[in-house]
């Protein structure tokens, strides 16, 4: 709500004595198209693609979405794969108002079902590749309709065309683990999309030759983000399938790559494909998400000429809202860097009370681009987000010099190749296994990923469950990545008063 009490437009009502603007753009897409239509937008495949041959193709798609029963303000999922037709779909979905819900494709039927279901999705955009997963959703949720990307061509509408959206408007739905029960929906408008690549773009800088590496899934906000700022900035992005670091090498040289996203897994690999050469010189920003980066590994990097950025951002602000340049990496290891500027950040301590320098506490993050809640979840929404401010769950401090320190990521939350893993929801499927009584759930440090997740679990009398039998019953209710890698079993979970897990504990038998 913007408190302007001078000038007014039509479009603008008045409240209280309070002028609510509803402010409104041409819808992005279309308006990159009548902007620079010849630039080119994507290169995919060897090919060049540009934002007119973008437009038209996603126009098209909008088209038979349209004949297929799509209505502006309906929620879509989105199961598919990354490559241009999954950038055009979504596009697709933007041209005519539909709200896309984007699944990440590694979850299990049974996981995404539950989304779809929380979300009231009314279709299911997605390729034969998901088939079975299809085929099980449909079994389970019969009034979801399924629309597969390679029968789409079969029937077309003129679609309505929506040229102007409300920066208000839900533009996507990504599901973030809770600390307890099941994921939530985060609403991400048009307006905090704009935001965020305008954070990013007076951060980094942006110039007319620049061109993204998308490294990435589409289905975190860390490849969909890109997707957004090609058409925000009508910058060129280099989009592939999956991460191959001798690929990714590769296109840097021959498509003048200036940026990527990436994680420290990705960023290793390179770094040991690469055996001590440098990157081009104008391969200026390599943005590193996921956790901070070891200094051994900042070292090499320095070494190499290769430009990190570290960042510190979540689906809930549509990407990155901290972030340290590559001048302060070593003498602030560890940090995560400063709030970019349309955004702010504190951190408040367990009495309440804004932070001292250096004083741990929860960090809390405000800005036009961090999200209005979740989808029907006004509670939670309630309790999380106030006066603006969201509480992330994090631990962290702020030096003497304003930059932020990460020092448990939501509490205990496990990050495994970027990917995020929430304790309480394996510890909820080991707990619904009928050998099991208790279960416990941490991360444990991974040379290869970083962190793997590990199980403690408490077998009732009389049953022999084993690890084998719990790894196979969680490899039907979960993504691969959340698999525990061990199963520890133990006589007790050790819990406090309040009944709650000490993970300190479980930690300290790991070392026993």
């Amino acid at each position: 709500m913007n408190d302007c009490r001078l000038v007014f437009g039509a479009n603008d009502s008045i409240k209280e004595g309070v002028i609510l603007t509803n402010q409104v753009m041409q819808n992005f897409l279309y308006k990159r198209f009548l902007t620079t239509p010849d630039r080119v937008a994507f290169h995919y495949k060897g090919r060049d693609y540009s934002f007119a041959d973008v437009y038209h193709e996603s126009y098209k798609i909008a088209g038979q979405l349209t004949a297929n029963g799509m209505k502006k303000g309906q929620f879509t999922g989105v199961l598919l794969k990354n490559n241009l037709e999954t950038v055009f779909i979504l596009f697709a979905l933007q041209l005519i108002g539909v709200r896309a819900v984007i699944l990440n494709n590694r979850l299990t039927s049974g996981e995404i079902g539950w989304q779809l279901q929380d979300s009231k999705a009314k279709f299911l955009i997605t390729e034969n590749a998901f088939d079975k997963v299809q085929t099980n959703i449909k079994y389970e949720f019969n009034d979801i309709i399924t629309l597969f990307k390679e029968t789409l061509a079969g029937k077309t509408n003129e679609p309505e065309l929506v040229k102007e959206i409300a920066l208000d408007d839900i533009c996507t739905i990504m599901y973030t683990s809770g600390t307890t029960g099941h994921p939530k929906g985060v609403m991400q408008t048009y307006g905090n999309h704009l935001w965020s690549a305008i954070g990013s773009s007076l951060n980094l800088g942006l110039n007319d030759r620049d061109a993204w590496l998308c490294t990435v899934p589409l289905f975190h906000i860390s490849g969909f983000s890109i997707l957004m700022r090609s058409i925000i900035y009508g910058m060129k992005v280099v989009l592939i399938d999956a991460f191959d670091e001798r690929a990714v090498i590769q296109l840097i040289h021959k498509e003048k790559v200036t940026i990527m996203s990436a994680v420290s897994t990705m960023l290793t690999k390179m770094l040991d494909d690469l055996d001590g050469e440098s990157l081009p010189e104008a391969f200026r920003c390599l943005l590193l998400g996921g956790g901070p980066a070891s200094r051994s590994l900042l070292e090499v990097c320095k070494q190499n000429g290769i430009p990190v950025y570290q960042t510190y951002g979540m689906t809930e602000t549509s990407s990155q809202i901290v972030t340290l340049s590559p001048e302060d990496s070593l003498a602030k290891l560890g940090s995560a860097g400063k709030a970019l500027f349309p955004s702010q950040l504190k951190v408040m301590n367990e009495s309440g009370t804004e932070a001292v320098p250096n004083e741990p506490g929860e960090i809390l993050v405000k800005g036009p681009n961090v999200t209005s809640g979740y989808l029907g979840h006004e509670e939670i929404t309630a309790e999380k987000i106030n006066d603006g401010w969201l509480s992330t769950g994090d631990i962290g401090y702020i030096d003497e010099d304003g930059f932020l320190f990460v020092l448990d990521r939501r509490s205990d939350l496990i990050i495994s190749g970027g990917e995020n893993i929430y304790p309480a929801e394996v510890e909820g499927i080991l707990n619904s296994h009928p050998g099991v009584s208790d279960a416990g759930v941490i991360g444990m440090k991974d040379v290869t990923w970083g962190e793997v997740p590990v199980a403690f679990v408490v077998i009732k009398k009389n049953h022999d469950t084993c690890h084998d039998e719990l790894e196979s019953f969680c490899n039907e209710k979960l993504a691969k990545y959340k698999i525990p890698k061990r199963f520890f079993i133990v006589d007790e979970i050790p819990r406090n008063a309040s009944k709650k897990i000490l993970r300190r504990e479980l930690r300290k038998m790991i070392h026993m």
